[in-house]
């Protein structure tokens, strides 16, 4: 089976493909919020050194996962367990992968609203105003689903192609387009008045607000930002040749993803700061404070306002599309090759099913709110139990898996692709993984906790 199966069909495609899955919504989003709550470039400084110790080193043990187990995640971990209870992380990342989709979709289609009501100057007005017009339209009963459906169409449409077809394909148009977004945006954002304090403030260390928080923060930011424990990074890596030198693509992509984030404060900072605008604004960051903060730095040329804005949602869905195709993957394939199905099949049903969790999950949040559990709506509750439990203990389950159930043999062939890559960086790699690795992500999930 493992000789028929799709493999990306360059090596630019697994680069844009891969990190088109790890960069989304918390790269433009999370990242500067996160980076303006702990301190700017104190945090950036720890977060590089997190990725290199934690990010990096678990991207690779799921490469290896994946590429030898040459089928979707569930199976890939089945194989290398030997059909022990292992196998059930493998599901784990499967159903975490699942649910993200569903609720992730909902936030996937707020960007495309915003697309619509930058273009109609609807978002036009003071930050109370804005600030009533998301809490009206997040609980409004057609408008969120509508979006969300257009967006699970436009992943649909995408992953039915294949792996060359679709996913790569579309990763090569949309990843470049994403930077050239961002870029402009950039551009635009650092012209304005004042903007230097906002560069300074991401890129000119502040040490006295180093502390355990800005660590813990730091450590949390780099798992989630390249997608650790969701089977998207497993999934697209049984579509790897085994001529895909794992760790030089692991640090390419973990390199792209930082740039982007990088990228995202520059663009973001560097606005608010010309308003006066903290920039530690939290999760309202981008659907709250940002449009009238668009209103405000280019009030003098409302025009350019409204376009700055366009660009900017625009950049939001095109990022949350490639990380949705990513998601979407990892169902699909399993539901592809577990129930013997064809993709359009096993995609179709993967689209309907997450697409109705996201309804209800849209729903939760207005004319449903009555449903909830343990005091959180069903939004809410989908976000805290796969971010905050599954991930973390997927994670946590993987590298002791990949570094003391599974061979160490096999573990150094596929690390050094069977001795045609310098194995000097193997025994640090196993290392972290064995140690370092399972202990930051104990840390992670004791600190979301709220017991450490």
């Amino acid at each position: 089976m493992s000789e028929q199966r799709a493999n990306f069909g360059s090596k630019l495609g697994v680069i844009l493909a891969t990190a088109g899955s790890a960069v989304g919504l918390g790269n433009v989003w999370r990242f500067p919020y996160m980076t303006g709550e702990n301190g700017g470039a104190a945090f950036l400084l720890v977060y590089l050194g997190c990725v290199l110790l934690l990010g990096i080193p678990c991207m690779v043990s799921e490469f290896i996962i994946g590429r030898h187990g040459a089928a979707n995640t569930a199976r890939a971990y089945e194989r290398l367990s030997g059909g022990s209870a292992w196998k059930y992380v493998g599901f784990l990342g499967v159903l975490t992968a699942f649910l993200i989709t569903g609720y992730y979709t909902v936030i996937a289609g707020w960007c495309l609203q915003y697309i619509y009501a930058s273009l109609m100057g609807q978002l036009n007005g003071d930050a109370t105003y804005v600030s009533d017009y998301f809490t009206a339209f997040s609980t409004d009963v057609f408008r969120p689903i509508l979006w969300t459906v257009v967006m699970m169409l436009m992943a649909h449409l995408i992953i039915i192609r294949g792996v060359r077809g679709g996913i790569e394909r579309f990763s090569k148009l949309l990843m470049p387009l994403l930077f050239v977004l961002l870029l402009i945006i950039v551009v635009a954002s650092c012209m304005l008045p004042d903007a230097g304090k906002g560069v300074a403030f991401l890129l000119k260390p502040d040490f006295s607000k180093m502390n355990s928080g800005v660590f813990l923060g730091a450590l949390g930011q780099s798992f989630y930002s390249l997608s650790i424990a969701m089977g998207c990074v497993c999934t697209y890596a049984s579509y790897f040749s085994r001529q895909t030198n794992l760790v030089t693509s692991a640090v390419q992509i973990a390199g792209v993803d930082t740039l982007i984030a990088v990228l995202a404060g520059l663009m973001i900072f560097p606005a608010a700061f010309s308003v006066g605008v903290t920039p530690d604004a939290g999760p309202s960051l981008i659907f709250i404070t940002l449009p009238n903060v668009f209103n405000e730095a280019f009030a003098a040329v409302p025009w350019l306002g409204t376009v700055v804005s366009l660009l900017f949602y625009a950049l939001l869905s095109l990022a949350a599309l490639t990380s949705l195709m990513s998601l979407h993957e990892v169902s699909t394939s399993f539901i592809h090759e577990e129930f013997h199905l064809s993709r359009g099949q096993g995609a179709t049903i993967v689209s309907v099913s997450t697409m109705l969790v996201g309804i209800v999950c849209s729903l939760s949040l207005g004319a449903w709110s009555g449903l909830s559990i343990g005091e959180k709506l069903l939004f809410d509750l989908f976000d805290y139990v796969t971010g905050q439990i599954f991930l973390p203990i997927g994670g946590f389950l993987t590298c002791l898996f990949l570094g003391w159930f599974v061979p160490k043999q096999l573990v150094k062939d596929e690390f050094t692709n069977w001795g045609t890559v310098s194995r000097r960086l193997f025994p640090v790699y196993l290392f972290l993984i064995r140690i370092v690795c399972p202990l930051c992500i104990l840390v992670i999930f004791l600190n979301q906790l709220g017991l450490l």
